[in-house]
């Protein structure tokens, strides 16, 4: 128990709690006399002994039923919650296994079958499920809820939702009642939650183990064709130390491509007109032939969805966009939250990489759920809307979730009709376009779309760094 308790004390110095030596010759000694038998007294005999500030509770709460028993997993519902008929029940299984004869990955059909039928999976079924997955990249606790998303992630877990949609839907049409399938939606996605909790008991687990030096450590270096083409919603932190190395590679190499591109085309085409002019004074024999200027180094104006998800792909952008400022006239870039954040100036007085830092230390949501886009737009178009004329091209980064907040397409079109052209790199993977969330509830983007000039996804590198070349691409 000695060594369990000194493991605790090293977990909670991790995750930022300040226990001296003499805190843990306290704590030693108030074990001494309340005894282990009682675990709540334990645990408060403990709290009094190493625990100094308030803030630090939770940190002690988080981390003490890891290393001295955890609390039961939520329990899963049955089918339906038990409200359906044994006909019903037949049905949905039926169904169910039609489903899961055609789902992959193979985790994600076991996630799927747990959540419909509500048979639990066992501690082991889960440690199974981890092992093929990045570790944890820290063994900080306070990070554990960021640390449960990536995992979430990496098991596509939001695509449970769009199964269950697809379940729904196909019950309905063989006729199932609507009381039947609310209660089916009810009791799955209580199991959905209850999942998610059993999942992040787990990465606390191995959180714990790698603070105690018994799990995994070293994440694996991955290559640069799979950092091209991983999710940024899926990347840890040691994929971005990665992908931010590769960032600066590609933006060299799309600087070379542009700057050929413009050599090419100062040129431009010919200009008749001016030949003939230029050359009366040879009797109307060309000798000087005259071309049209062509304007190759466009004017960007650059918004930017400031939410957690969206963090990854936007540093990424803003990185290869600034990066090319010798090929661009002009760049002004904005952040959108549940208002306009000016982010131009940070750029103008710092390098990228500087300014993207002070970007996400100043500029950040103060709450979940909070993006609204058509706020935004409206101050725009109010006090900066002279800084786009008929060379700019304005993009748009986000995926368009407003939160059932006015999305302002009034000001959205009055940014079209002023710019060259309108682009949207969309965050989300097409098949997520327009479709409801619990959270963020229904997407805009398909309002926004007939407003612009190019919809492009935008969930990796490669396929970032596409839509910027695109860019530069005169059409």
């Amino acid at each position: 128990m000695d060594r369990r308790i000194t493991e605790f004390i090293a977990g909670l110095r991790a995750a930022g709690v300040r226990v001296s030596l003499a805190e843990t010759t306290d704590a030693m000694r108030a074990i001494e006399q309340a005894g282990i038998t009682d675990r709540h007294l334990f645990a408060l005999a403990l709290q009094a002994s190493l625990i100094k500030d308030v803030k630090d509770q939770a940190t002690f709460r988080e981390l003490f039923p890891l290393y001295f028993g955890q609390d039961a997993p939520p329990p899963l519902q049955p089918p339906g919650g038990g409200q359906l008929s044994d006909a019903e029940r037949e049905q949905l299984m039926q169904q169910l296994q039609q489903l899961l004869d055609a789902m992959t990955p193979e985790q994600l059909a076991k996630l799927f079958r747990a959540m419909l039928t509500g048979q639990p999976m066992t501690g082991q079924d889960l440690r199974d499920m981890m092992d093929g997955l990045s570790p944890p990249s820290t063994t900080n606790q306070r990070y554990r809820d960021r640390m449960t998303r990536q995992a979430l992630n990496e098991l596509d877990f939001s695509k449970l939702n769009q199964a269950l949609r697809e379940l729904i839907e196909q019950l309905r049409q063989q006729g199932m009642s609507e009381q039947a399938l609310q209660a089916i939606l009810e009791a799955a996605r209580e199991n959905q939650q209850a999942l998610a909790a059993q999942i992040g008991q787990q990465v606390a687990q191995q959180m714990a183990e790698q603070a105690r030096g018994e799990g995994q450590t070293r994440p694996r270096q991955r290559g640069e064709s799979e950092l091209l083409d991983r999710p940024f919603d899926r990347l840890d932190d040691h994929d971005a130390d990665a992908m931010r190395k590769l960032v600066n590679r590609l933006a060299a190499q799309l600087r070379t491509r542009l700057a050929l591109r413009q050599r090419r085309g100062k040129t431009g085409t010919l200009d008749a007109k001016g030949t003939i002019r230029a050359n009366q004074r040879f009797g109307g024999v060309p000798m000087l032939v005259k071309h049209r200027k062509r304007h190759l180094k466009p004017k960007l104006v650059v918004f930017c969805d400031r939410s957690v998800s969206t963090q990854h792909v936007m540093t990424f952008m803003l990185l290869m966009i600034y990066a090319l400022h010798d090929q661009l006239s002009r760049t002004r870039s904005f952040a959108f939250i549940d208002r306009l954040h000016d982010m131009t100036m940070y750029f103008a007085e710092s390098r990228p990489e500087a300014a993207i830092e002070q970007v996400l230390r100043n500029i950040k949501p103060t709450r979940s759920y909070s993006t609204d886009l058509g706020t935004a737009l409206n101050e725009f178009t109010r006090d900066h809307l002279s800084c786009i004329d008929h060379r700019t091209t304005v993009i748009f980064l986000g995926d368009a979730r407003n939160n059932e907040n006015d999305p302002g397409l009034a000001s959205f079109d009055q940014i079209r009709r002023r710019a060259r052209r309108v682009v949207w790199f969309a965050t989300e993977e097409q098949w997520k376009w327009g479709v409801y969330d619990p959270g963020s509830l229904s997407s805009d983007i398909y309002h926004y779309a007939p407003l612009c000039n190019a919809l492009h996804e935008v969930t990796n590198l490669r396929q970032l760094a596409e839509a910027i070349d695109r860019l530069f691409v005169r059409g």
